[in-house]
């Protein structure tokens, strides 16, 4: 992760536009390395991670203390969210939002042959994901009754901060924002069998989803690796911190054409150029499935934006307080 991902200069919003608090340093630790600290605190890395997976587990004070010699340089920096709006022609004061993150990794200067890392997969799928389905509210028969918001965000690859800076000053207020759809590295394996949820079993937006599912004759899965933690690895989490119902869906790995077999074969073969300069347009993408999978996310969007529907999070889900708040002081 480190590698791939962090190995350029890292961005952070400043303070005055950062909703979240900060601590003095911030960095990654090896497992090996924290397995030598945890020791010298009399504390063995892997019974405390068992303990960690518990329900009710509380944190731990680690009887410890460090140093840190830290020489950095820091410079400001300017990047853009790219928002368009559909204003709703009946309740133009409330929101659907659709989101896809626009940058990738740039160029890594010093590297030998292509040092172009091109994001095609991760994430050019998903911007032209949000503009093929803001084509099709454009060209409705009926236009939405809600305003339906397109936003490309930036800076999703250095820690989410083009949404986040979105949710800390959005063009709607967020008790208006009825839902929000996240497109993110889209599937180009093929049709699929089922549709996978990112975080499945989170918001009433996953209700409106399976009626698509259905017609398609799809089942929803949740992903197949929960502990890679992707739920909390895309823009929609910064909404889903500050309450909004948010949906991230796509493609599975059940494929019509080779079952499961070939689903994880398509995901070997992607694992080899997530975040590297082969992640690029190529003979092998199958267009039909990401068609298909459009289809289901833009009549939940649609449904969303011609109806007087509050989709909320589901009973237990930590994200609900939140949205209840919101919702209690919007009727005062």
């Amino acid at each position: 992760m480190v590698k791939n991902s962090w190995s350029g200069a890292q961005y952070d919003l400043p303070a005055a536009d950062d909703p979240e608090p900060r601590i003095p340093v911030q960095g990654w630790l090896t497992a090996d390395a924290a397995r030598q600290l945890f020791a010298g605190a009399g504390i063995d890395l892997d019974d405390a991670y068992k303990k960690a997976s518990k329900p009710g587990f509380k944190p731990v004070p680690l009887n410890a203390t460090f140093s840190v010699d830290l020489a950095s340089t820091t410079a400001n920096k300017t990047s853009r969210n790219v928002v368009g709006v559909l204003p709703g022609k009946a309740r133009a004061d409330e929101a659907v939002l659709y989101m896809a993150h626009w940058d990738h990794l740039g160029k890594h200067e010093g590297e030998e042959g292509d040092a172009i890392y091109n994001g095609a997969v991760d994430n050019a799928t998903g911007v032209a994901g949000i503009l093929e389905i803001a084509e099709a509210f454009a060209h409705q028969e009926q236009p939405p009754e809600r305003s339906v918001v397109f936003a490309a965000v930036t800076l999703e690859e250095s820690g989410l901060l083009g949404s986040k800076y979105y949710v800390a000053h959005p063009t709607f207020p967020l008790d208006k924002i009825a839902g929000v759809v996240n497109l993110d590295a889209m599937s180009v394996a093929g049709r699929s069998h089922d549709l996978v949820i990112t975080g499945k079993g989170n918001s009433e937006l996953e209700d409106m989803l399976k009626v698509y599912a259905d017609q398609q004759g799809r089942v929803l899965t949740p992903e197949s690796n929960t502990a890679a933690g992707y739920y909390f690895r895309s823009d929609h989490f910064n909404f889903a911190k500050a309450g909004v119902p948010a949906l991230y869906a796509k493609g599975g790995s059940d494929l019509l054409e080779g079952g499961t077999a070939a689903g994880k074969a398509a995901a070997d073969e992607y694992a080899k150029r997530y975040h590297q300069p082969s992640d690029e347009v190529h003979d092998g993408w199958h267009y039909d499935g990401i068609v298909e999978d459009l289809g289901a996310l833009y009549g939940v969007g649609r449904d969303l934006a011609s109806s007087e529907r509050w989709p909320n999070w589901y009973e237990g889900n930590p994200f609900k307080a939140a949205r209840d708040h919101m919702m209690a002081d919007k009727q005062q």
